[in-house]
């Protein structure tokens, strides 16, 4: 398995990319995946996919560096996907590995991700990966003025 870090305006991200982060994101289209990338990377946020041994992309985790006082350096994955094709095939794993490592590289003390409440196999990944349940996160929607 090969992985692959993409910076904004990489056409991969749209052809390759794009069709396994829409398993998670469906409402994403390509204008607004290339929109939220270029402003999202001001930010720190980074787009790593996995490929398997054929060239196809199998997964892919969007995440970015945090320095706030809670952990004060943390790795915040955003998104962690792996294509329903490939899944249960260390996509995920290899990902996570990859992403463990970075976050070690870049001065990280965590690695840290949110998961929605629906999602009860993605918790059963991170909880075999050694990752535990520390908070709860809360949302509100905004209107928009």
């Amino acid at each position: 398995m090969k992985i692959v870090d993409f910076e904004p305006g990489d056409p991969r991200l749209a052809s390759e990319v794009l069709p396994v982060l829409r398993e998670l994101r469906p409402k994403l289209t390509e204008e607004s995946f290339a929109s939220v990338y270029a402003e999202g990377h001001g930010q720190g946020l980074r787009f790593s996919a996995a490929y398997d041994e054929d060239g196809r992309c199998a997964g892919v985790a969007g995440w970015r560096v945090v320095v706030n006082t809670s952990q004060t350096r943390k790795l915040y994955v955003d998104d962690l996907v792996t294509s329903g094709a490939a899944r249960s095939g260390g996509v995920g794993r290899a990902l996570l590995a990859y992403l463990e490592q970075r976050a070690r590289e870049l001065g990280c003390l965590q690695l840290e991700l949110d998961s929605g409440t629906q999602r009860t196999d993605a918790h059963r990944f991170y909880l075999r990966e050694r990752m535990a349940i520390t908070a709860f996160h809360f949302s509100k929607p905004l209107d928009t003025v």
